[in-house]
C-alpha cells in the first residue's frame, strides 16, 4: 500500500512541486499543480470507498490523475483503478491507494497526467 506522502515525496523530487490545500471544509484534499500555469494535475483525496463502487463505507485516499482518453478502459480493468470520482469521468481515473502496492505502479500514470495537463 501506498501513502499519500509517497506520492507527495515522489512528486516533489521529480517536479519540485507539493501539495496545495485550498479548502477550509475539506482539508485533507490536496492539490497537485504545476508550477507555471496552476493547472491541477492530481487531485489526492479522503472519501468514503461507496463513492467508486467498493462495498464497504471506510475512508480511503485515493488520486485522481488525468489519463488518455485510449487508456481508460484498459486503466479501469487494473487492480485500484475506478471511474473518476468528482472528475470528468472521460479524462480522469481514480486510484484507490490502499490496492496499489509501490509508487512505481503510478509514476508513468502521474507523469502521464502532469504531461496532459502541462
Amino acid at each position: 500500500m501506498i501513502t499519500r506522502n509517497d506520492i507527495f515525496n515522489y512528486v516533489n523530487e521529480r517536479y519540485h512541486i507539493i501539495p496545495d490545500y485550498p479548502w477550509k471544509n475539506h482539508r485533507n484534499f490536496a492539490v497537485l499543480r504545476h508550477n507555471s500555469n496552476n493547472k491541477w494535475f492530481a487531485l489526492i483525496m479522503d472519501i468514503s470507498a461507496d463513492k467508486i463502487g467498493l462495498n464497504k463505507d471506510s475512508m480511503i485516499d485515493v488520486l485522481n490523475i488525468k489519463v488518455q482518453k485510449e487508456m481508460i478502459g484498459g486503466l479501469r480493468k487494473k487492480n485500484g483503478f475506478y471511474k473518476a470520482y468528482h472528475m470528468d469521468k472521460s479524462n480522469w481515473v481514480t486510484v484507490n491507494l490502499s490496492e496499489i502496492d509501490t509508487i512505481d505502479e503510478i509514476e508513468v500514470w502521474l507523469t502521464d497526467s502532469y504531461d496532459l495537463t502541462s
